[in-house]
């Protein structure tokens, strides 16, 4: 099989210094690639004049489309304005700007949110735009759908190589543990922390715990992106997870082990608990060769001793 990501090649990657870009950033380093950044003080993504001037400036054989304005159920909820209109003028400005500079080959990373909210399950991804969406992301999913959508229009009016991966929950050590904005996983690990730190009696988990979700490792996440840009180049979007997934409580349970809190667990069943189940099918990735490697427990407790030293 041709690798359509052959080493060394030059690979900017948008968003770096994120939970995802950072990972993607480190493996496409240890393969041998050069990698390109831009920190968000020196660029400004969703200016499409100044993404597109940098493209054409560097002439990258590739470009990772990781940069996101992303966040939990509250963030979500409180801001839906951002998480659309941002979104929306970062792929556009980096899709077309790469297409303008001859950017041979493109990654753009999407979120299994896009999917509807009652999908059957495990989701495939055919069951893309087949319902409603979870109203708790619904901007957020919007922009994601139409950043799949160009890729796709680029695909079939251009014939360029640019292809999309849908990853589930993601984690690991450069996580945003801010509570007002931090996703479930990061959210519990630093609610747990200071919990134990304050020898707080219980600790408030949002929703009934019932729900259930799938979390990947952004180290498998990275892996897997590399798999993908080396060997796919098919118009659908590409399911990447664990194939399996556990409920809130189960999550909640598993945190409090590795911090160490003997604490109770409360469960506030007044606030949202989202999408009842979002597990993705990964039967396509799994056929090109690529399969996760970290257990759920072994990642949780490397996030949290990244969590440790970044406090100290």
């Amino acid at each position: 099989m041709k690798d359509l990501l052959p080493s060394p090649s030059r690979v900017f990657v948008a968003g770096h210094r994120g939970l995802v870009g950072a990972a993607v950033t480190r493996r496409l380093v240890a393969d041998g690639h050069l990698v390109l950044t831009k920190t968000r003080s020196e660029l400004d993504l969703r200016d499409i004049a100044a993404t597109a001037s940098f493209l054409r400036d560097t002439q990258p054989d590739c470009v990772v489309l990781a940069a996101a304005r992303v966040g939990g159920i509250m963030a979500n909820c409180t801001h839906p304005v951002e998480f659309l209109e941002d979104n929306l003028r970062i792929q556009v400005s980096v899709i077309s700007g790469a297409h303008s500079a001859g950017v041979r080959r493109l990654l753009f990373l999407g979120s299994s949110c896009i999917y509807p909210r009652l999908a059957p399950q495990p989701i495939k991804e055919e069951s893309l735009l087949t319902g409603p969406l979870e109203s708790t992301n619904e901007g957020y999913a919007l922009a994601k759908i139409a950043g799949l959508a160009q890729v796709q229009a680029y695909r079939r009016q251009h014939g360029a190589s640019y292809i999309s991966a849908m990853p589930t929950n993601l984690y690991g050590p450069d996580d945003n543990f801010d509570l007002q904005s931090a996703h479930v996983l990061p959210a519990l690990i630093r609610r747990f922390h200071e919990a134990k730190a304050s020898m707080s009696e219980g600790v408030v988990v949002w929703g009934s715990g019932s729900p259930r979700r799938e979390f990947l490792h952004v180290d498998d996440l990275a892996d897997a992106c590399l798999t993908l840009l080396r060997r796919y180049d098919g118009d659908s979007p590409i399911n990447v997870g664990v194939g399996q997934d556990v409920t809130i409580r189960k999550l909640a349970q598993i945190v409090q082990k590795v911090v160490g809190y003997s604490g109770r667990i409360i469960f506030d069943g007044t606030k949202p608990d989202g999408t009842p189940r979002k597990l993705l099918n990964i039967s396509r990735i799994t056929a090109l060769g690529w399969r996760p490697s970290i257990t759920l427990p072994e990642g949780i407790a490397a996030t949290y001793e990244a969590f440790l030293t970044a406090q100290q």
